[in-house]
């Protein structure tokens, strides 16, 4: 489907039909949540909203939290959640505008300061120590949303691409030994990596980008987004628990909505997650947060066991698309 018949096929979709106490309390959230539910629920692009996310609420804090020398924490990647890489992917998620002043200045300067020899963004400062899949995929994420100079994200297509295995996934651990399987949160990060370059006009060497996407969805479809694919148990209960930010960690509301933003059609095997995420609705109409990842954090937007503003319009926007 070529970009003006997606854009055709999105126009032409009726608004999803949100009960009116859920879709007001929603409307009441941080200007960011405001933004994407006109955006993603009620089919109403607001640039106004979406400008006003840089000097209010949560994007607000986040951007007083930037050090003068133009990094977040200690720079590229420590301390974790509040290091330039977690803050960048946070500001990616709340919809920030492409195009930022301070997010593209961080971006560049991780850019020219973190990469190793073969290209690929580094956390480690140890000479020699092996790069993540991970990492550079959720890099790619918003260096691509923020409109990163193409030139300097070539080397890290480079890395990723040789890193596909054979069963169509990626892991991390193949910088550190030999895995003889994907993992799940590898394979998402760098499929929302991908989806980001390919759907911001990225060109270099997107038909092999294309193709590792392709085979990444498939990989996840055949773990039922959440099971093994040998035994049918759940790999590990956690990927059942809805976050946000989720960081690099799978879950089965990530995956999902990754699926819906790239537009990928609905298949069987997205039934179970499905049917999983749709218990976890409250009577209310709201989802909950039910896991936070330790760590220190700039602040928490929502707290864990509490309605979450960002989990319903998250799993509402699955619900638009597959339900």
């Amino acid at each position: 489907m070529g970009e003006d018949e997606e854009m055709n096929g999105q126009a032409q979709k009726a608004p999803l039909a949100i009960p009116e106490s859920t879709l007001l309390w929603l409307l009441e959230g941080d200007i960011a949540i405001q933004y994407q539910v006109n955006r993603d629920l009620l089919c109403g692009d607001r640039p106004d909203l979406q400008a006003r996310i840089a000097s209010e609420g949560w994007g607000a804090r986040f951007l007083a939290a930037r050090n003068p020398d133009g990094h977040w924490g200690r720079g590229f990647y420590q301390p974790k959640w509040i290091s330039s890489h977690y803050t960048l992917l946070d500001l990616c998620h709340l919809g920030l505008a492409p195009g930022h002043p301070l997010a593209l200045e961080t971006i560049n300067l991780i850019l020219s300061e973190s990469k190793d020899p073969q290209g690929s963004l580094n956390p480690h400062k140890t000479p020699g120590a092996p790069s993540d899949v991970c990492v550079n995929g959720m890099a790619l994420t918003y260096a691509c949303y923020f409109g990163a100079d193409p030139e300097h994200l070539r080397s890290i297509v480079d890395y990723l691409i040789p890193q596909l295995m054979p069963d169509g996934g990626l892991n991390c651990e193949r910088e550190y030994g030999d895995p003889v399987h994907s993992s799940l949160h590898s394979t998402l990060s760098v499929l929302e990596g991908i989806h980001a370059y390919l759907s911001n006009g990225y060109t270099y060497r997107q038909i092999e980008l294309a193709a590792i996407a392709a085979q990444g969805r498939e990989f996840l479809l055949a773990h039922q987004l959440f099971r093994s694919h040998r035994t049918g148990e759940v790999i590990d209960p956690k990927m059942l628990m809805l976050s946000f930010p989720p960081r690099w960690r799978y879950d089965i509301l990530r995956a999902l909505d990754y699926f819906q933003a790239a537009q990928a059609p609905y298949d069987d095997r997205m039934g179970p997650a499905l049917d999983m995420l749709s218990q976890k609705q409250r009577k209310d109409g709201r989802w909950p947060v039910q896991a936070k990842h330790p760590g220190r954090t700039h602040f928490d937007m929502e707290k864990a066991g509490q309605p979450s503003r960002w989990n319903t319009l998250r799993a509402l926007r699955v619900s638009r698309a597959y339900l």
